[in-house]
């Protein structure tokens, strides 16, 4: 459906910037109505002050106990992951949680955890390794996706996506403005053209076919 894929390099986006504004600043003559402004959940989160250098984090005993169940290579797999986690979503959900990941190893499923503890946890990133200065940071999903989606669409007249994606091919969409381009969204950022190292692409257009034709 998308006849081309523009990078959009943008300056270091911290806590000090508006993300609307600066998606507006960046798209501007680029994207227009029908286009697709795509922007990584990562640094939505970012300017909404959501990272946070895990020294900064104080974890319990019970953050400490948990931290040691999940795989060692996922997200809240150190003590100051998993306590932001039970502040983020609560103690009793994370236990919850616990208890069916419990459950569906027995049964041989994997993912309830996060069904049941909720998927916002899914979006935790511990030490993210995105570029300067936030190498070191836990950056925590952002808040609100659907309704920051919606702004920029007012302010910019073209649709708009927040989305997590992987060099693994997985895409998570967790808003967008116009429900029918789902599937073709997705296909879009399969090929992870987010840039959050050197490239510095943290927002990527989606350019409609018949403007482009």
């Amino acid at each position: 459906m998308f006849a081309g894929i523009i990078p959009v390099r943008t300056h270091i986006i911290t806590e000090e910037d508006d993300i609307v504004e600066v998606a507006c600043r960046y798209t501007s003559g680029i994207a227009g109505p029908g286009d697709v402004i795509a922007l990584a959940e990562s640094v939505v989160a970012i300017s909404q002050g959501r990272a946070i250098l895990p020294e900064r984090v104080r974890p319990g005993i019970l953050a400490r106990i948990l931290c040691r169940f999940p795989n060692k290579s996922g997200s809240l797999a150190t003590p100051a992951a998993m306590q932001l986690a039970l502040k983020e979503v609560g103690t009793l959900r994370v236990l919850a949680g616990c208890a069916a990941a419990a459950a569906g190893k027995l049964l041989g499923k994997k993912g309830w955890f996060y069904i049941v503890a909720g998927r916002e946890l899914a979006l935790i990133d511990d030490i993210a390794g995105t570029m300067y200065p936030y190498e070191r940071h836990i950056i925590l999903g952002p808040k609100d996706p659907q309704k920051v989606a919606e702004a920029i669409k007012e302010a910019t007249g073209a649709e708009a996506v927040i989305a997590d994606v992987n060099d693994l091919g997985c895409v998570d969409i967790l808003a967008l403005t116009r429900k029918e381009y789902y599937q073709a969204v997705k296909e879009a950022l399969r090929g992870n053209p987010f840039g959050n190292e050197d490239e510095q692409t943290p927002i990527v257009i989606l350019k409609k076919f018949a403007e482009v034709a």
